[in-house]
């Protein structure tokens, strides 16, 4: 079967970066934005020193006009690095709907949004690109209790009912004329108790991409694609349910290009520290792989990475987290 072709022949580059752009009120992101602290001058310096045609930005706050994306697409261009097509939809963090989902007889805490978040938008992602983009796919309503194998108890069902399966989003963008990108930004596994909710739905929201390939959710294009952003899930070390992230690495239609880079050895840990994207304070959580840009098999990769900002650089104030980014061409181009 012949792939539709995309508009780019050369290599792409496809990058994710858990940058942390989230503060601890609405509008407060924009004003750092449009006069640059510390933190924003170095995710600026570091964006445009990976030079990416597209770049997955998660845990950055969303406003409803767009106005920190359009800020930081200024920073950028004045950098050098031009990202004119942004993505930046609406998350479920902080959208209350009256739901107690910790359950402490409580209701309206950011813990009981159907997303975590202290406030509409908090911990968005924003996905920029230098050629056009389309949505596709928003799955982002779909109801946890309806997820293929979800791991939601009947208890939870009957008392979570609106809650959706995605902490922040579940979509679907092309480039142009392709590929495919699917957006993944998982909640993390903790910060519940013996329950494991925070794990059994985060287990979930990685397990969606693959019924999504197959089709259960119903048609998608028969595109090339790269699935990319933080799973908050490590194959080898740290909390969550590993099997979720290593039955995605292991799917036939996905290749793991390993991008590589220079976190430091963290001997508690049993992954290679070369793959990790998280730099966690040790022993717990420590060092973890949590980013991942993960092409299907039809691509050809030419080289991967994971930039780490030097330690006691301006840059190291950017985030605790590693940029990822994977070299991509085509068969034939």
């Amino acid at each position: 079967m012949l792939l539709p072709c995309f508009a780019a022949a050369e290599p792409l580059r496809i990058a994710t970066w858990h940058v942390e752009l989230s503060r601890d009120g609405p509008g407060r992101l924009l004003g750092d934005l449009m006069e640059p602290d510390d933190q924003v001058r170095a995710v600026v310096d570091v964006i445009a020193s990976a030079r990416p045609d597209v770049i997955l930005l998660t845990d950055v706050d969303w406003d409803s006009g767009g106005e920190a994306a359009l800020a930081l697409q200024h920073l950028l261009d004045t950098a050098g690095t031009p990202l004119p097509h942004a993505f930046a939809p609406p998350p479920n963090a902080g959208v209350q709907r009256g739901l107690d989902v910790d359950g402490d007889g409580r209701t309206g805490e950011p813990e009981d949004a159907l997303g975590y978040g202290r406030f509409r938008g908090d911990g968005g992602l924003l996905l920029l690109a230098n050629r056009p983009l389309e949505p596709l796919r928003d799955l982002s309503a779909l109801p946890w209790a309806e997820a293929p194998g979800s791991l939601m108890t009947e208890d939870e069902r009957a008392a979570l009912e609106p809650l959706p399966l995605g902490t922040i989003g579940h979509w679907s963008v092309t480039l142009d004329d392709g590929p495919e990108l699917l957006l993944l930004m998982a909640g993390p596994p903790v910060f519940d108790g013996p329950e494991d909710r925070n794990g059994r739905r985060n287990a979930d929201e990685v397990a969606l991409w693959p019924h999504y390939l197959d089709g259960t959710l119903g048609p998608r294009a028969d595109l090339p694609f790269v699935l990319l952003g933080n799973a908050n899930l490590d194959p080898e070390d740290g909390d969550g349910r590993r099997d979720a992230i290593r039955a995605l690495l292991s799917d036939p239609r996905l290749q793991d290009p390993q991008p590589r880079g220079d976190a430091p050895p963290d001997p508690a840990q049993a992954g290679d520290p070369g793959l990790d994207t998280a730099d966690w304070p040790e022993p717990r959580p420590g060092n973890l792989r949590v980013s991942y840009v993960l092409p299907s098999a039809d691509w050809i990769v030419t080289d991967a990475g994971v930039i780490w900002p030097t330690p006691g650089t301006p840059a190291a104030t950017a985030s605790r987290h590693g940029l990822v980014w994977v070299d991509l061409t085509r068969p034939g181009s």
